[in-house]
């Protein structure tokens, strides 16, 4: 199944308390449930200004609904086509 990173422009992200992270986390946690096990949130990146977010989907659209049904801004989502790492190198 395609990998997608979400790219959410939040400002102020970075400042968002653990109260206010676990909110936004529970709400996205009960779109996911609502939409079924084709889609699954893998784990995500708060910077200062945004949230980056890597989630497994059968296309783009069911990201783009998960955003919409959740209230999160999805600026830009691309498809992940490979990785690279450490061990690439080798």
């Amino acid at each position: 199944m395609p990998k997608f990173v979400i790219e959410r422009e939040i400002p102020g992200a970075g400042k968002l308390t653990p109260e206010q992270l676990q909110g936004i986390s529970q709400k996205s946690c009960g779109v996911l449930r609502e939409m079924g096990p084709q889609i699954q949130w893998v784990e995500s990146f708060v910077t200062d200004d945004k949230i980056y977010c890597v989630y497994i989907a059968p296309d783009e659209t069911a990201v783009r609904k998960h955003a919409e049904m959740g209230g999160f801004p999805a600026n830009r989502i691309s498809q992940v086509r490979t990785m690279i790492g450490p061990t690439t190198a080798e």
